[in-house]
């Protein structure tokens, strides 16, 4: 609920939070929606879950890139929602209500959500989200790097991080494991600011370097976990 009393100024605090990168707020978003086209190209049909949607950001772009997927919503911040615009209500489903979620989800983003939950709710947290997984649905959690002194420098200064605490990508891959979810990319993203955007077109080559500003682990619920 902390993030009630940023919901109307989120953008603009988070665009001067990451101006050290030359870039806005809608560029680190867009590259994730990019990063998930690019990585799941069969995903054109089906039911998306933006889970810790925030103001809409990202699911403005995800509208974009999957036009043909139906689009859901969810945060705990009611303020939040409010902001989210018109067109994506009209093409969507928002909640702050977890029972009001479906549990046939193809896709479930999580995108820089987990640091701001208390690490004893987080293993719990990734198990309701698997249970929501349709079969051979997938989720893909987007997470800051602790290993990139850069972005514990901009977290560090963040007003609406105060609370976070970064998950390495071992704890976050175990959390996965525990839900019985096969993993099937780890990869760390976002490397070139924007003076060497230039050089943005190799990033994918660079999956494996873990000096990435965020990393995302993507994994899948297969029958064989729903029947163990």
């Amino acid at each position: 609920m902390e993030f009630d009393k940023f919901a109307g100024e989120y953008s603009c605090i988070l665009d001067k939070n990451v101006a050290v990168s030359g870039e806005g707020s809608a560029y680190f978003a867009r590259y994730k929606a990019q990063y998930l086209h690019r990585t799941l190209p069969a995903l054109s049909f089906g039911k998306i879950l933006d889970f810790g949607c925030g103001v809409g950001m990202l699911c403005g772009f995800l509208k974009d890139y999957f036009p043909k997927l139906q689009l859901h919503g969810f945060d705990v911040s009611e303020a939040s929602l409010e902001k989210v615009s018109s067109d994506l209500k009209r093409a969507g489903y928002f909640t702050s209500n977890l029972s009001e979620l479906s549990r046939d989800y193809d896709l479930i983003i999580v995108a820089n959500v987990m640091h701001h939950i208390i690490p004893h709710q987080r293993r719990e947290a990734i198990q309701e989200l698997a249970d929501r997984l349709a079969n051979g649905g997938r989720i893909a959690i987007f997470e800051h790097n602790p290993l990139n002194p850069l972005t514990r420098w901009v977290v560090e200064r963040c007003p609406f991080d105060e609370d976070a605490q970064l998950l390495p990508r071992s704890e976050t891959t175990q959390y996965l494991r525990d839900a019985n979810l096969h993993i099937q990319r780890r990869d760390y993203i976002v490397f070139m600011p924007h003076f060497l955007r230039g050089l943005r077109p190799l990033e994918p080559w660079l999956a494996w370097l873990p000096m990435g500003a965020q990393y995302v682990l993507m994994a899948e619920k297969r029958l064989s976990n729903v029947l163990s």
